[in-house]
C-alpha cells in the first residue's frame, strides 16, 4: 500500500477511535447523572414518608372492659387502603389535665368529691394538671403532678356568676399550646356548659370549635367533655344550651373521646362519667404508621379494626400527616 494511503488508514482510524472514545464519556455520564437523579428522587420520597402517631382507644361492649389488643390483632385503613401498621404499643404514661369553666354555677363544687376519687384512682404513671378557664385562658391551680392527692386538692368552687365570662373554645387552645408530653397519651377533661361568651352559639357552631379540633388533632389531644350548667343568664335559652351541647359532643367525638351530659340540668352524679373515662383511659394505645402530608400537610382518615368479637376502637375523625 502506498505511504500516502496508509497514512491516511492510520490517521481515520485514530479519529474514530477518539469519537468511540468521546461518545463512551458521554453514555457514561448521562449513565451516572441519571443514576444520581434516581437516588434523589428515591431519597426524596423516603424522606417525605414520616412516621405518625395517633391514640386509639379500645372500647368493650355496652363500655365494658374490652381484652388486651396485641399488634396483629388490628387492621388499619386509609379509606378503602389498608395501611401497614409500624407500630402499637400499649400506652402506659399519660398526661391528664382537668379544666374547669369557671362561670359553672357553684353548686358543682358538690360534685368534686367525685372528681377527686377519679384523680385518686388513676395509675401512678399519669400526670395530672388542674386548671380553670375564664378570661379565654387556662389558669393554672397545680401543674402537672404524679402527686395526685396534691391535684385533688386544688379544686375549689368557680367563682360562677362573679367570674369572667369567656369561651371555653379559646381557652382550650390555650391549654392545648402548653400541654406537654409531646409523644405520649394526652388528655383534656373539660367540665364546661360550652357556653361561648365570646363568639355565642347564635348560629349552628362557633367560630372557635373547627380550630379547637384541628390543634386538637394535630396535638393528638383527646378532648373528653362533661356538660354542666353556667351562672349566666345568656346560658337559661334552649336554643343556645342546645348548641351548647352539640359543640362539646363534636369536639369530644372529632378527637377520639367522648362526652357526658343529661339533659340541661347539673348532672345527678358525676361517678357514672368518671367511671367510663377511666376505662377508656385505661385502655389506649399508641397507633403509628407512615405518611405523607405533601408540601403542607394535611388531615386524613383513618379506620381501626380488628376481628376480635365485640370491640370497637374509638379514633380521631382526622389525623395530622406532617408536611414534606
Amino acid at each position: 500500500m502506498p505511504i500516502g494511503l496508509l497514512y491516511a488508514s492510520n490517521h481515520q482510524t485514530e479519529e474514530k477511535s477518539e469519537e468511540m472514545k468521546t461518545m463512551s464519556k458521554q453514555r457514561i455520564s448521562i449513565l451516572l447523572a441519571a443514576a444520581l437523579a434516581l437516588a434523589g428522587f428515591t431519597a426524596a420520597a423516603v424522606q417525605a414518608v414520616e412516621p405518625v402517631t395517633t391514640t386509639v382507644t379500645a372500647v368493650g361492649k355496652k363500655n365494658t372492659q374490652p381484652p388486651p389488643i396485641k399488634k396483629e390483632d388490628v387492621e388499619l385503613y386509609q379509606g378503602k387502603e389498608r395501611l401497614q401498621v409500624a407500630d402499637w404499643r400499649k400506652g402506659e404514661t399519660l398526661f391528664l389535665a382537668v379544666l374547669i369553666d369557671d362561670s359553672l354555677d357553684q353548686n358543682i363544687a358538690s360534685q368534686w368529691r367525685d372528681l377527686r376519687a377519679f384523680m385518686m384512682a388513676q395509675p401512678p404513671t399519669t400526670y395530672i394538671a388542674v386548671f380553670y378557664g375564664r378570661n379565654g385562658a387556662a389558669m393554672v391551680a397545680q401543674d402537672f403532678t404524679k402527686d395526685h392527692a396534691a391535684a385533688a386538692k386544688a379544686l375549689r368552687i368557680t367563682y360562677g356568676g362573679f367570674g369572667a365570662f369567656s369561651s371555653p373554645y379559646l381557652e382550650l387552645q390555650d391549654l392545648i399550646k402548653r400541654l406537654p408530653g409531646e409523644g405520649e397519651r394526652r388528655s383534656i377533661l373539660l367540665i364546661s356548659s360550652g357556653i361561648d361568651y365570646f363568639h355565642g352559639n347564635f348560629g349552628p357552631i362557633s367560630p372557635d370549635v373547627d380550630p379547637t379540633i384541628e390543634h386538637a388533632q394535630k396535638a393528638n389531644i383527646n378532648i373528653w367533655t362533661v356538660y354542666a350548667p353556667d351562672a349566666g343568664h345568656a346560658g337559661r335559652g334552649f336554643f343556645r344550651r342546645s348548641n351548647a351541647q352539640s359543640e362539646l359532643s363534636e369536639i369530644s367525638e372529632e378527637t377520639g373521646a367522648e362526652s357526658y351530659f343529661l339533659g340541661f340540668g347539673p348532672p345527678v352524679n358525676l361517678k357514672p362519667y368518671f367511671d367510663e373515662i377511666s376505662i377508656h383511659l385505661n385502655n389506649q394505645y399508641l397507633l403509628t404508621f407512615e405518611g405523607s402530608g405533601g408540601k403542607r400537610g394535611r388531615f386524613e382518615r383513618i379506620r381501626v379494626t380488628s376481628e376480635i368479637p365485640k370491640v370497637e376502637f374509638m379514633t380521631p375523625s382526622g389525623v395530622f400527616l406532617p408536611k414534606e
